[in-house]
């Protein structure tokens, strides 16, 4: 049965690639990402836990404090990381394609919302009242 399964795709002539490959430029070592996060490092993962902080880069996990070829990983947020070496600092990036920036909100959405119940100047009603 398996043989006929694969004869019956080799007949067709499609190739079907593998969906849970990454797109190109998800691979470690990707000569596209190498250029953008700058000296041919990736910043590819953040860990941050109560247990301590680290970063994959390259591949490889870089606890905070510890070297990394001749620098020192400084810094762990939660898309960045800081790599010292002697007077020289480097940022990766997890995104580096993507800036995050604040956006202001007009003043009419700003106002607080009233309740759909009650105008605020009915008056409530009293208790016991109603219609005679």
């Amino acid at each position: 049965m398996l043989a006929l399964i694969f004869w019956s795709a080799g007949a067709t002539g499609q190739i079907t690639t593998d969906p849970t490959r990454p797109p190109t430029g998800f691979a470690v070592g990707d000569p596209e990402l190498a250029g953008e996060a700058g000296g041919g490092l990736v910043l590819q993962s953040v860990m941050i836990s109560s247990s301590g902080r680290a970063a994959i880069i390259n591949g490889a996990v870089v606890k905070l404090g510890q070297k990394y070829g001749d620098a020192v990983l400084t810094r762990v947020a939660e898309n960045e990381v800081v790599l010292k070496s002697g007077d020289t600092t480097q940022v990766l990036k997890l995104y580096p394609g993507v800036e995050k920036r604040d956006i202001a909100t007009p003043a009419a959405k700003a106002a607080p919302r009233r309740s759909k119940g009650r105008k605020a100047a009915d008056p409530p009603a009293a208790a016991g009242a109603g219609p005679r």
